[in-house]
């Protein structure tokens, strides 16, 4: 492996999130095509067997995941060092409209689900899963919402393009209305280098206070890289 690889592989294994192609470079002081190349070298290599861990791009960024096979052990693993966080039906399903149709006004997001998503647009600020993104151009300029980049990393995707169609995600939602818990389910991705108490964190179902119970689905498992 070339010094520079090894130097990237170091940064990455400390980073508690993923790290951007042009951070990376200024970090290392080398040019940006020749650090996406040591990155394609630490690709190539963490993809033999021998290794448990891979490298991939999520959310913008490069960053060290356990490899799906290896899933079921990191579970059982933090399993037990925090309770998840728990989304209700209700706010998954708000969610969804905000990821599909962003930006949205609260107005909109009413009209397509049929009623008030005023306290579930505020348990999803909360967990920073959606942020505002200015004010729409028409009469009262109702504001409008977009998912975050904490949004894209809780459900492992690299970017917006990634997400499931909407076939997919409705049976996502069933599968959750069936009881189908995360810590039962195979989690698509698993970073390698969050701090414990993040990798316990489940994407379940949101739950805004007057809202029906929560219904955990499967996210993406994360563990700590000091604990490989």
């Amino acid at each position: 492996m070339s010094e520079l690889a090894a130097s990237a592989e170091a940064i990455l294994f400390a980073s508690p999130e993923p790290v951007e192609l042009a951070r990376l470079a200024a970090a290392l002081d080398a040019p940006p095509e020749q650090v996406e190349a040591a990155l394609e070298e630490l690709r190539a290599r963490y993809a033999a067997d021998d290794f448990g861990i891979e490298l991939k791009t999520v959310a913008g960024g490069w960053r060290l995941m356990t490899k799906p096979q290896h899933h079921e052990s990191v579970r059982q693993f933090i399993h037990n060092l925090k309770p998840p966080m728990r989304l209700s039906l209700p706010a998954l399903e708000t969610l969804a409209v905000i990821a599909y149709r962003q930006p949205v006004t609260a107005p909109e997001i009413r009209e397509i689900r049929g009623v008030d998503a005023s306290g579930v647009l505020n348990t999803l600020l909360e967990k920073k899963l959606i942020t505002t993104a200015g004010r729409k151009d028409v009469v009262g300029k109702p504001i409008l919402y977009r998912t975050t980049r904490d949004f894209l990393l809780k459900f492992g995707l690299s970017s917006l393009s990634d997400l499931p169609t909407m076939k997919e995600f409705e049976e996502m939602l069933q599968a959750g209305m069936e009881g189908i818990a995360s810590s039962d389910a195979e989690p698509e991705s698993a970073p390698a280098d969050t701090a414990p108490e993040a990798a316990a964190e489940s994407v379940a179902t949101p739950v805004p206070s007057a809202e029906p119970a929560e219904t955990p689905i499967p996210e993406t498992t994360t563990v700590d890289s000091q604990e490989r």
